[in-house]
């Protein structure tokens, strides 16, 4: 129950920084996908509902895998600031950091997928 809660409660903070501070994530979209702004507020609006979803036992499961989709599906702006050495100031400037953040998202995936069981 905690676990969940905490990963929920991440994933709406998350969320939310989508759309208060859409810059920092404008920075880190591949230049080859289209509509920058428009999949940050998707990706935003993705994890908010994730993150609230996980919440209800009747979209728990739901949820759980939406989040492991969306998990992967954002790899790519993972791998274009890490690859690309996109600084975003306070968030990722190093370019170590950077490339920690791509096996990080591995326990992440993990820990969204626990809750996608029964």
């Amino acid at each position: 129950m905690i676990g969940r809660t905490l990963l929920a409660i991440l994933f709406i903070v998350a969320g939310a920084l989508h759309f208060v501070a859409p810059q920092l994530y404008l920075k880190i979209m591949p230049p080859y996908l289209p509509w920058h702004l428009a999949l940050i507020y998707i990706s935003g609006a993705a994890e908010i509902c994730g993150g609230v979803g996980l919440l209800a036992p009747m979209t728990r499961h739901a949820a759980a895998w939406g989040l492991v989709a969306l998990l992967i599906a954002v790899m790519p702006a993972n791998v274009y600031m890490a690859t690309a050495h996109v600084s975003v100031p306070g968030v990722m400037g190093q370019s170590w950091a950077q490339w920690l953040r791509l096996p990080l998202q591995i326990p992440l995936i993990y820990w969204a997928w626990l809750y996608t069981r029964g």
